[in-house]
C-alpha cells in the first residue's frame, strides 16, 4: 500500500501556482536571505517585538524580564536516530495509550493481530491530532485560551485540570500489514478490524504518583467508520448525501489534525478519505465523475480492499451512490457526553481536511483556517455568521451558518480570501444550490482562481494574530541527480499571514516565516515540516512528517518567532511520523504522538517493546515534561 497519495495531483486546473507566486515574492522582498531570523524583520514582527511579546501569558511567566524563550539542551543530529525516541536531557517522557490498549481498565487486552469486537473497545492506529480538556469540580471543561481570568475558582481547576482530563484522539490510517498482518482482508471480519482501528478515542487520563493512566470514564469511547453520526448546516438533508439503499449516515475515517472549539467540543478531520473506496464493477462497470476525480477516487483506492466486503465503499454499487460524498468534512465531537452523535458540520466544506484551527475573530465570531492536504490544493477560512456566544445561546452552532473563504496568494505580499457562495454568478453557472459549492468545494474553489499550495497541512493561529500554515512539500521532478536530489521544494516551508479586520476581513498580508531547505547542514536541520502549535509566549512548535537529513529521524523542534532561534526537543523512533501536540492548562505537560513506527516493521523496531526483532511496533501518545517542571519549550 502506497503512503505517498498525499503527493498525487487531483487539481488539473491552470491556476497559478503558488511557486510562481512565492518567486516573485522572494525576488522582491529577498525572504531567503535571513531564513528564519527575517521572521522577527518582517511586517508581522514590529507588531509583535515592540509590543513586548505576545500577551499577558509572557508576564506571567516572566518573559518580560527573561527574554530568552528557549534554555533547553537540544537532541544533537547524531543523537536522532535510530529505534528508540530521544529526548532533550532537560525533559523527560512516558508512553501513554499505545495502539490496542483498552480504553479503560478492564477492557480488552491488545493481541496480535486484533479482531474486530475488541478493537472497537481499544485504542485505535495511527495517531494524529489530539486535544486535552481538563476536567474540574465545578464544571465539565474549561479551555484557558477562551476562560475568563476573574472566574473565582480559576486558580483551583488549573490545579485540578492539569492532572485530570478527557483526551481525544484521532487515528489517521494504518496499513493492512501492520493492522491485519498481511497485504489484503480476506472477509468482511477482516475489514471490521481495520475499519475498527481507524476513528477516533475518547479517553479520561489522571496522573497519580508521578504517571499518567487511562481511567474508568463514562465518556470513554471509540468512534470508528460504523458508528451512527448526524449532518448538520447546508448540506444535511441534501439529495447528495442521500443513497438509493436509504442507509443511515455512519463513521468518520482517515482522521488527521484535528481543533477545538472555546464551547469545549473536539474537531477531528477527514483528510484521504477516498482512499477506502473503490470498484468491483459487479453492478455496472465504474466511471470515475469529474467531481470523483476531482477528490482523487479511483477503481482500486489506497490497497485497503474494504469495497471488496463492504458495499457502502464500493462506487460501482448503484446502492451506494453518494455514499462517498458523506466523507470528507470537519466532524464535532462532545468529550463529555458520549451519548451524543458526532456531527458532520458542512458550512465548513467538503475537502481533504487537514485540520482546523479555531480563533474569535471581530464581533465574537468563530474563525477557522484549513489546509486541503494535496499538491496543489487550498487553503480555506471560515467565519460564522454571528457572534458565537449569541448563536450558542440561540441554540445553532457557530458551524452551522457562515461564509466558506478559500486564499489567493499575490506577488506583493497581499492576498484576498474569495468567497464561496452560490451568490457568485461564476459559482452559480456551474452548480444548483449552495450545498453542492460545500459538497464539491474544491471545484468552486478552482473556477474562482484560489492559488494552488505545496500540501498546506497544520494550521496555527498566535496570540498575537499571526496565522502559520506548514507546506509540507511539493518536488514535481521526475528524477533525482546528484546536484540536485531533492529539487526544487521537496522539504517544504512554513507560511504566515495576517487577516485584516481581526481575522474576519476579504484581505490579508502574508510572509514566508521558514525555508526548511535554508536550515540544511546547520544542527537544526528539518524537513518536510507537518503538525504545529504557536504557544502564548511565542513559541512555534513544528513537527515533521518526512526523510529528514543526516540519518535524523522524525522529530519535534520549538523556534522562537522573535529571534528565530531554533531547536530540536524530541525524535521519535526510525520509519515513523512526529504529530499531535496539545498540553495542560498550565503548560507543564505536552501530549505528542509516534505514529505508524517502523512503517509497522517489526525488523525496524519494535517500539514501545523492547527490541527483538519480532514484536509488532505501535503506535503511542508520549506525555512530555521537563525534569525542572517548567513551561514546555522554555
Amino acid at each position: 500500500m502506497s503512503d505517498d497519495h498525499d503527493n498525487e495531483i487531483c487539481n488539473k486546473t491552470d491556476n497559478r501556482p503558488f511557486a510562481d507566486i512565492l518567486d516573485a515574492a522572494t525576488s522582491r522582498r529577498k525572504v531567503l536571505a535571513g531564513g528564519l531570523g527575517l521572521a522577527a524583520t518582517g511586517f508581522f514582527a514590529s507588531n509583535t517585538v515592540l509590543a513586548g511579546g505576545w500577551g499577558e501569558s509572557e508576564h506571567r511567566e516572566g518573559f518580560r524580564r527573561h527574554r530568552k524563550l528557549i534554555d533547553f539542551e537540544p537532541v544533537a543530529v547524531a543523537d536522532g536516530n535510530g529505534p528508540w525516541p530521544t529526548i532533550s536531557a532537560d525533559y523527560e517522557y512516558q508512553v501513554l495509550i499505545p495502539w490496542g490498549d483498552p480504553l479503560e481498565p478492564g477492557g480488552p487486552e491488545f493481541n496480535y493481530p486484533p479482531n474486530a469486537d475488541d478493537q472497537t473497545k481499544q485504542i485505535g492506529i495511527g495517531h494524529d491530532g489530539m486535544h486535552y480538556f481538563p476536567i474540574d469540580r465545578f464544571r465539565g471543561y474549561r479551555d484557558d485560551d477562551w476562560d475568563d481570568d476573574r472566574h473565582p475558582f480559576r486558580r483551583y481547576r488549573w490545579r485540578r485540570g492539569n492532572w485530570h482530563g478527557m483526551l481525544v484522539i484521532n487515528h489517521e490510517f494504518g496499513t493492512n500489514p501492520h493492522v491485519l498482518g498481511k497485504q489484503s482482508p480476506e472477509s468482511l471480519e477482516d475489514v471490521r478490524v481495520s475499519q475498527h482501528a481507524h476513528g477516533v478515542s475518547v479517553v479520561e487520563i489522571k496522573k497519580s504518583r508521578g504517571v499518567w493512566r487511562t481511567v474508568k470514564s463514562h465518556n470513554a469511547r471509540r468512534i470508528h467508520v460504523n458508528t451512527p453520526v448526524t449532518f448538520s448546516g447546508p448540506v444535511a438533508g441534501h439529495p447528495l448525501l442521500q443513497t438509493p439503499n436509504g442507509n443511515i449516515p455512519l463513521g468518520t475515517v482517515n482522521n488527521c489534525s484535528n481543533g477545538h472549539t472555546p464551547w469545549g467540543t473536539y474537531l477531528t478531520c477527514e483528510e484521504n478519505f477516498n482512499g477506502y473506496f473503490g470498484a468491483t464493477n459487479r453492478d455496472t462497470v465504474w466511471m470515475p465523475t469529474a467531481a470523483q476525480e476531482r477528490y482523487g477516487f479511483s477503481e482500486t483506492g489506497f490497497g485497503y480492499g474494504w469495497y471488496n466486503f463492504d458495499r457502502r465503499f464500493d462506487l460501482s454499487d448503484v446502492d451506494y451512490v453518494n455514499e462517498e460524498n458523506r466523507f470528507g468534512w470537519v466532524v464535532e465531537i462532545d468529550p463529555m457526553d458520549a451519548t451524543q452523535k458526532p456531527v458532520k458540520r458542512t458550512a465548513l466544506g467538503r475537502f481533504k481536511h487537514e485540520g482546523v484551527a479555531l480563533t474569535i475573530g471581530q464581533g465574537r465570531r468563530a474563525v477557522a483556517y484549513m489546509g486541503d492536504d494535496q499538491r496543489f490544493d487550498y487553503i480555506y477560512k471560515f467565519v460564522s455568521a454571528d457572534d458565537y456566544r449569541h448563536m450558542l445561546h440561540q441554540g445553532e452552532s457557530p458551524l452551522d451558518r457562515g461564509q466558506l473563504f478559500v486564499a489567493r496568494f499575490n506577488d506583493d505580499g497581499s492576498g484576498e480570501w474569495l468567497e464561496l457562495t452560490i451568490d457568485n454568478p461564476q459559482l452559480a453557472a456551474a452548480f444548483n444550490d449552495q450545498a453542492e459549492v460545500l459538497t464539491y468545494a474544491r471545484m468552486a474553489a478552482d473556477i474562482l482562481g484560489a492559488t494552488p499550495m505545496d500540501r498546506p497541512e497544520w494550521t496555527t493561529v498566535a496570540p498575537n494574530g499571526d496565522v502559520y500554515c506548514t507546506l509540507t512539500n511539493n518536488s514535481r521532478r521526475t528524477e533525482a541527480n546528484a546536484a540536485n536530489p531533492l529539487a526544487p521544494n521537496p522539504d517544504g516551508h512554513i507560511i504566515k499571514w495576517r487577516d485584516s479586520d481581526k481575522h474576519t476581513g476579504l484581505t490579508f498580508e502574508w510572509e514566508i516565516f521558514l525555508i526548511a531547505a535554508d536550515t540544511h547542514g546547520t544542527e537544526d536541520t528539518f524537513s518536510d515540516p507537518d503538525g504545529l502549535w504557536a504557544d502564548p509566549a511565542g513559541r512555534l512548535f513544528i513537527q515533521t512528517d518526512g526523510g529528514q537529513k543526516d540519518g535524523l529521524n522524525n522529530q519535534m523542534l520549538v523556534a522562537d518567532t522573535r529571534t528565530g532561534e531554533l531547536r530540536r526537543l524530541f525524535t521519535g523512533v526510525a520509519g515513523d511520523e512526529i504529530t499531535g501536540i496539545t498540553v495542560t492548562p498550565d503548560r507543564r505537560t505536552m501530549f505528542i504522538n509516534t505514529q505508524h513506527p517502523g512503517n509497522g516493521d517489526p525488523s525496524v523496531t519494535n517500539f514501545p517493546a523492547p527490541l527483538d526483532g519480532v514484536t509488532v511496533p505501535r503506535d503511542a501518545t508520549f506525555v512530555i515534561t521537563r525534569k525542572d517542571g517548567g513551561i514546555i519549550g522554555s
